[in-house]
């Protein structure tokens, strides 16, 4: 079974990097031109959640997993370089989670809360907002170096990153380790449930109201402006958050069970935690794919970027004839 297991997760984490890192590459070209019909809120946050999600293709699925699966011993076993990267990656996932939540909020913000909206929504705002966020969650992810120690050292270089005990004893290092726990992923997780809770009760009583007012209890069919553009926003909302939820749920309740029941460590446990990680890991490549599906304008733009250097190519050759 493990053996089994253990190719399939060779194979899954290389098409990961073959579809991940294009998609989200590709995501960030388009978003960057503003030519799908976003605010330009929503265009900035879509733009670093895709940007986090390709560091957290690079550094979780390049540089570990499959470092770990095909190279073996490298130079990225030398324990300041494996350290750092243990930094870099709970930073790119931290910020990939985060930035989930500010999108979440400034899309409830957008919906829900028509006063602040106006001063919220804004490109200016969106910058300040996640410019903190990730600084402050680099701060965060820094204590990580200094949880590794060399499991040996050749020739006065320390090799191998091996996980100090203290971090399991220590009371401060545990102290950060439920810090770090809840605060990623399962703050994040009741954030997004609690603002698209919010966001859908009100979606509901406003539509409500605007039907009474627009003579539509009754049944006649008109248009909706307003509630079309809300429905657009809501739809690409809801199928993120869904994504995310539903990406990250056996990760968390493998989690809970662990930790509650303290059962032990067996095969189908293994491949529970495992198949956990990849499910976050294929979070961070589905966000491309989601605006193709929601966002017509994306679709179009994906179009003409592709077809952009055949017909770079047809125009280059009608004029050297």
């Amino acid at each position: 079974m493990l053996a089994a297991f253990d190719v399939f997760d060779k194979t899954f984490y290389v098409s990961l990097a073959v579809i991940g890192v294009p998609a989200n590459f590709l995501a960030m070209v388009i978003l960057s031109r503003g030519k799908c019909g976003l605010s330009t809120s929503t265009t900035r946050y879509l733009m670093a959640m895709a940007t986090a999600d390709l560091l957290v293709v690079i550094t979780e699925v390049i540089l570990y997993q499959i470092k770990y699966h095909y190279f073996p011993v490298s130079f990225l076993d030398i324990t300041p370089v494996c350290s750092f990267n243990a930094v870099l990656r709970t930073t790119a996932k931290s910020c990939s989670v985060w930035l989930t939540i500010t999108f979440s909020f400034d899309r409830f913000v957008a919906i829900c809360c028509q006063k602040l909206r106006a001063k919220y929504c804004t490109g200016k705002t969106a910058v300040v907002v996640l410019a903190t966020t990730d600084i402050l969650l680099c701060l965060i992810n820094i204590p990580f170096y200094f949880t590794q120690e060399p499991g040996v050292i050749i020739d006065s270089v320390p090799w191998g990153c091996i996980t100090n005990p203290s971090y399991f004893t220590d009371i401060g290092w545990m102290g950060f380790k439920w810090f770090h726990t809840i605060f990623n992923p399962f703050l994040p997780f009741f954030l997004i449930l609690l603002f698209n809770a919010l966001t859908v009760s009100h979606i509901l009583v406003a539509s409500q109201v605007r039907k009474r007012l627009r003579g539509q209890s009754k049944g006649e069919s008109q248009s909706d402006p307003e509630m079309e553009g809300r429905r657009k926003s809501i739809i690409l909302l809801f199928t993120i958050s869904g994504s995310f939820i539903l990406l990250w749920l056996v990760n968390i309740v493998e989690f809970l069970y662990s930790n509650i029941t303290g059962a032990a460590h067996n095969d189908l446990h293994y491949v529970v935690r495992q198949v956990g990680f990849m499910l976050v890991s294929l979070s961070c490549c589905t966000n491309t794919f989601i605006y193709g599906v929601t966002q017509s304008k994306f679709r179009e733009q994906v179009k003409n970027t592709m077809k952009y250097p055949l017909t770079s190519i047809i125009r280059l050759m009608k004029k050297k004839q």
